[in-house]
């Protein structure tokens, strides 16, 4: 999230390996009911979410029950060379890094910079490895990978969710509008493991050109059908599933943030929120435990509350000295949490594994 007003171009350029992955949100909820009628055509507004034919083996969550993941207050630290100034010595200008996907041993995330065109680019981390771009001019703010593994986008630049293909080179589009008009600043997105996909669209990025009267969160069915899940929540921001897909939390509402959580029918369809958690300081993203935690991001006060699913608060994560933006899971075992901030990286060790977008 930032309050900047961000552009980008659509152009791809791979300088990294191949745009694969193979984690999926376990167990998979039910598929669709294809007896349930589709909405009106005018909601209609990309393809049907994902249609590769392959879907690689998922990552599943190893069998619980698990232990609280911290208690108090948990330090984590900064991870050496990933500053754009480790890539690019004479590169001191202001960068946003945001959407953190862990998957095929690395992490990938959007990078926005404040240059001319206010660019954005996906990065590749890898553990012992110098930091790499992944895909040039993505104009990619939050990252997620669908059902068969594929690294997705909400892209502010495109104003579009779209899809890589395998070797990065090109873009699928999921959805482009709503009701005709086109979305203001797709920000953050989730998938369930029967396609289904849910995103918010902020104005952050907007830029004065908002076609959307109100900001949303929206759903996409998986044969493309978009519906608004909420249209009441000014700007909002992260959004995650919890691990059974039963249920969608959205965080928003600036600096009188609050965490809002809302039940989720079989088929997808989502069902009316209620405010879980309130007064969280200008919710960003989130990230999701095997046990359900949720881990919200507070952008400006620089930390992470850890939230049981009933929300009470286990504790926090604090130490980041840049403002942070999103997290999640990594690493062999899924036990690392990795925070993104503004041109900055992070990590923690946790003893629960969580979710790698």
């Amino acid at each position: 999230m930032s309050a900047l007003r961000l552009f980008s171009a659509c152009c791809c350029l791979v300088v990294a390996p191949p745009l694969l992955a193979c984690a999926s949100r376990d167990p998979a909820p039910p598929a669709a009911d294809p007896a349930k009628p589709a909405a009106d055509p005018a909601e209609r507004g990309g393809a049907p979410a994902d249609a590769s034919s392959v879907t690689p083996e998922p990552w599943r969550c190893p069998a619980g029950p698990f232990d609280a993941p911290l208690s108090g207050e948990r330090t984590a630290a900064p991870l050496p060379g990933t500053q754009p100034t480790d890539l690019d010595p004479t590169d001191t200008e202001f960068h946003l890094y945001e959407g953190p996907v862990w998957k095929d041993g690395a992490l990938y995330f959007s990078d926005f910079k404040t240059s001319a065109g206010f660019p954005s680019r996906v990065m590749r981390h890898a553990p012992g490895q110098a930091l790499q771009i992944a895909i040039a001019n993505s104009g990619s703010n939050g990252l997620a990978l669908t059902p068969s593994g594929n690294l997705a986008a909400a892209r502010h630049g495109s104003k579009s969710i779209a899809v890589f293909t395998s070797d990065g080179t090109a873009t699928t589009d999921l959805a482009q509008a709503y009701a005709g008009k086109g979305f203001n600043s797709p920000n953050d997105l989730t998938f369930r493991g029967d396609g289904n996909l849910y995103f918010t669209d902020p104005d952050f990025q907007a830029a004065g050109d908002e076609p959307q009267p109100t900001t949303n969160v929206y759903r996409v069915a998986p044969d493309g059908t978009v519906g608004i899940v909420d249209p009441g929540i000014a700007n909002p921001n992260g959004i995650a599933l919890s691990p059974d897909g039963n249920t969608l939390y959205v965080a928003g509402n600036l600096e009188h943030g609050f965490l809002k959580r809302y039940p989720v029918a079989p088929d997808g369809t989502v069902g009316p929120g209620e405010i879980l958690v309130s007064g969280i300081t200008v919710p960003d993203g989130m990230a999701i435990d095997c046990a359900g935690n949720v881990y919200v991001t507070e952008h400006t006060e620089r930390r992470i509350r850890v939230l049981a699913p009933d929300g009470r608060e286990l504790g926090r994560i604090v130490g980041m000295d840049k403002n942070v933006t999103n997290a999640a899971f990594g690493g062999d075992e899924r036990k690392t949490l990795f925070i993104t901030g503004t041109g900055r990286l992070f990590a923690i060790e946790l003893g629960v594994p969580g979710y790698p977008y």
